[in-house]
C-alpha cells in the first residue's frame, strides 16, 4: 500500500517550462482523496517550491536542500537539518575562488551569490526556463565571501556553476579529499555539496521513521543524479525517460519524461487500484 510519494520538482514533477501539467495536478488531487501524501524531495529551498504543492493539502511535508533540511510546509518549521561546518565552507571558497564559477550560499531559507560571480549565470546552457528561475530564487550580495558567511545562519547546501570542465573536475576534486563533505548535480553545469550524511535517501529514511512509514510503502520519481539515492531508498523508485545514466540504472522503473506527466501516468492506474469500491 502507497503512504507517501516523493518527487523530485525539476525534471520530474515540473515539466521544462517549470510548470505542473494537468496530469500531474490531478495525481495530487488522487493522493489527497486516498490519504496518501506527496513530499517534495529536491535541492531547492521550501521558499522555492511551487504554489501548487505548498498550498495542496496532500503536502505536509518537503525534504530539501537534497536532504539537508526535512521540514513541515505549514509554516516552515525545520525538522531535521544537516549543516557544513563555516569553517570547512571558508576553506573550500579560499581553494576555488580564482576560478570563472559561482559559489552559492544556501542558508536561512536563501540562496546568496556575490554580485560579481552572478553574470556567471548568464552564459550557462541551461535553457531560458531554467537560467530564469536559477536567477529568481537568488539574493544578490555585495561585498566580501568571508563577511556574509558570517552574517547567515547554518549553511545547509552549497552550489557551483561552472563553464569549464576542468573547473568542474577541480572543484570535485578539492570535495573528494574531505570525508564530511559529499557532491551531486542536477544540471550539466553544477556542482552541489552537502554534509556527508545529507542526501535525499537519507531525508526520505528520516521522514519515513518520524511518521512511523515503511520506505517499502514509498515511490519516489527523480532524473537526476541527486536523486539516486531516493530511488534506491524507496520501495519502489521510478526514474524520468529523461533522467540521467546513472539514475535510470538505480531504478525499478521507468516512466515517461517530465513533459509527458511521467509522475501522474504512473501514479494513475496506481491509484485507481487503490480507490474503494463503489
Amino acid at each position: 500500500m502507497v503512504k507517501l510519494v516523493f518527487v523530485d520538482m525539476d525534471g520530474t514533477f515540473l515539466d521544462s517550462s517549470k510548470a505542473v501539467t494537468p496530469e500531474n495536478a490531478a495525481a495530487l488531487d488522487a493522493a489527497a482523496a486516498l490519504g496518501v501524501q506527496f513530499v517534495p524531495c529536491t535541492g531547492r529551498n521550501v521558499a522555492g517550491l511551487p504554489r501548487e504543492l505548498l498550498e495542496h493539502p496532500c503536502v505536509r511535508y518537503a525534504v530539501c536542500a537534497n536532504g539537508a533540511i526535512v521540514a513541515e510546509v505549514a509554516g516552515g518549521r525545520t525538522l531535521r537539518e544537516v549543516s557544513i561546518e563555516k569553517d570547512l565552507v571558508l576553506d573550500l571558497y579560499r581553494r576555488v575562488r580564482d576560478l570563472p564559477i559561482t559559489f552559492d550560499i544556501f542558508a536561512d531559507s536563501t540562496v546568496y551569490t556575490e554580485r560579481e560571480r552572478f553574470s556567471l549565470i548568464d552564459g550557462l546552457d541551461l535553457g531560458d526556463a531554467t537560467r530564469d528561475f536559477v536567477r529568481s530564487v537568488r539574493t544578490v550580495y555585495d561585498g566580501s565571501f568571508e563577511d556574509q558567511l558570517a552574517r547567515v545562519g547554518n549553511v545547509c547546501r552549497l552550489n557551483v556553476f561552472y563553464h569549464r570542465p576542468e573547473d568542474r573536475d577541480a572543484v570535485c576534486a578539492l570535495i573528494d579529499d574531505v570525508p564530511t563533505l559529499r557532491h551531486t548535480s542536477s544540471l550539466p553545469c553544477n556542482i552541489e555539496i552537502t554534509d556527508s550524511s545529507a542526501h535525499k535517501g537519507a531525508g526520505l529514511r528520516w521522514l519515513c521513521d518520524h511518521l512511523g512509514v515503511s520506505p517499502a510503502d514509498c515511490i519516489a520519481f527523480g532524473d537526476g543524479d541527486n536523486d539516486r539515492t531516493m530511488l534506491e531508498a524507496a520501495g519502489d523508485g521510478v526514474a524520468m525517460a529523461n533522467a540521467c545514466a546513472a539514475t535510470l540504472a538505480a531504478a525499478d522503473h521507468v516512466t515517461a519524461s517530465c513533459d509527458e506527466s511521467g509522475v501522474g501516468r504512473y501514479l494513475a492506474p496506481i491509484f485507481s487500484a487503490m480507490a474503494p469500491a463503489r
